[in-house]
């Protein structure tokens, strides 16, 4: 089905138990961000980088198992974003993370932890299964549908074949860079909370950011990373922390996902 469809749904990855630990971990991480509301806050990039608990999720065994088998023996982590969408809150228009987060080789992949169960009603996750096949980057463009955030949305394409993916708590969608998919304002009246991490094979270098004092190579290979299988074959390079947990804006400069 990933194959084919470019993404998969495995059930039962984060138990109970385990979801209300991320639940008082994510109340701890907003009132360390300043607020005891969480309401205030969209998104927290980088909690991994805040919380043991966070970087734990990210190796989740469950989850490294598909990333194994669909990226290959040697997988690092390069971003966590914590998503808070309370009642109300906008989506995000159509876009593929492969055009934020560019890899060489074509292996960003993305594991969607829900927190809470994931409707059409608030604002689940929907995608236009098989678009990641071609391997193109559509085009962007900017938008003001009051259903979406402020960001760009990709184009180009038909979207009359989206389906919606509802997954219960504690379900994982694990989809390709290229796959193109979205998110619908949360019209409940209760929370649609998910943790969304991101991969890719590490024998691929990571061209994503400017160079920086810490990381003057960062242009050419990002090394803010984190191994959850395999050896790392750029392992002589070291590793940097660049990266801090920030707050993604909410109201008119908010972005969703």
């Amino acid at each position: 089905m990933y194959t084919r469809d470019g993404y998969v749904v495995v059930p039962d990855v984060l138990d109970p138990a385990l979801i209300e630990q991320i639940h008082e971990e994510t109340a701890g991480i907003c009132r360390g961000m300043g607020s005891d509301d969480i309401r205030d806050f969209l998104c927290i990039h980088f909690p991994h980088k805040m919380s043991a608990l966070m970087r734990e999720v990210g190796a989740h065994p469950d989850v490294v198992k598909v990333l194994t088998e669909v990226i290959g023996p040697n997988v690092k982590m390069m971003q966590s974003m914590l998503f808070i969408k309370a009642e109300g809150k906008p989506g995000q228009a159509w876009h593929q993370d492969e055009a934020h987060i560019p890899t060489r080789d074509r292996s960003l992949t993305a594991a969607w932890l829900a927190l809470d169960d994931a409707t059409v009603d608030n604002g689940c996750l929907w995608v236009l299964p098989g678009s990641h096949r071609t391997g193109i980057l559509f085009p962007t463009r900017d938008q003001d549908d009051p259903r979406f955030d402020c960001t760009k949305e990709a184009f180009g394409f038909p979207d009359e074949d989206a389906v919606p993916v509802e997954v219960p708590a504690g379900a994982a969608v694990i989809f390709n860079g290229y796959l193109l998919h979205r998110s619908l304002p949360n019209k409940s009246n209760s929370f649609r909370r998910a943790l969304v991490n991101h991969y890719m094979s590490a024998e691929s270098l990571l061209p994503w950011f400017p160079p920086t004092a810490k990381e003057p190579m960062a242009l050419l290979d990002h090394r803010d990373i984190v191994m959850v299988a395999g050896v790392d074959p750029y392992a002589y390079k070291g590793t940097t922390d660049v990266m801090e947990p920030h707050v993604r804006p909410d109201g008119d400069g908010g972005c969703v996902k």
